[in-house]
């Protein structure tokens, strides 16, 4: 069957079969990789999307359920031009590790700072309930949400990627030969 759904702001056209899961449309159909199937039980909430503002685990909703709606993945949070202030807070507060659980631990961030801009560090950790992190231990990511929680609320302006990591070319390329990195006597060998 034929659905229409608005997915990070553009309409979209699919054909889905009825028994066809939002993640694997979203990351199969459209190409929208950040939403990660971790679990397939519903468990682990790294497929979490925004339905109509509403994060949900995207594997336990059809896409034909999702017709006509709005769907927010990460990828429409934010992107390396423009961080959304809880991407950048992740980083910057190191709040990830492997990063497999990471993009479903923003989406379900930036929902709770939507209902609740103020949380505490329990209700962060209640809101976050539904998404698990086998890495990290959980401070770093309390610490993240706190800090993109003042982000927000102050207004902070969105930073890119290039801008909070910047790649410097090197200041002297070296040598083709390899002279100053590789041992004289492994130079000798290859002569």
């Amino acid at each position: 069957m034929q659905i229409d759904l608005t997915v990070n702001g553009k309409r979209v056209s699919l054909e889905a079969e009825p028994r066809l899961l939002l993640a694997h449309a979203l990351r199969d159909r459209l190409n929208l990789t950040g939403t990660h199937i971790g679990c397939d039980t519903s468990s682990c909430g790294a497929c979490t999307v925004l339905l109509d503002g509403v994060s949900v685990k995207s594997c336990t909703v059809f896409a034909v359920q999702a017709a006509g709606q709005e769907v927010t993945t990460i990828e429409g949070i934010g992107n390396a031009a423009e961080l959304h202030p809880m991407q950048e807070a992740f980083w910057s507060s190191h709040g990830l590790q492997c990063g497999y659980c990471t993009t479903g631990m923003i989406v379900s961030a930036v929902d709770l700072l939507r209902r609740n801009p103020d949380p505490s560090d329990d209700e962060i950790r209640a809101g976050l309930e539904g998404n698990l992190c086998r890495c990290t231990g959980y401070e770093n990511i309390v610490k993240a949400v706190r800090v993109a929680g003042k982000a927000m609320r102050d207004g902070a302006p969105r930073h890119s990627v290039a801008e909070l990591m910047p790649i410097h070319p090197p200041v002297e390329e070296p040598p083709p030969s390899g002279e100053g990195i590789i041992p004289p006597q492994l130079q000798e060998a290859n002569r």
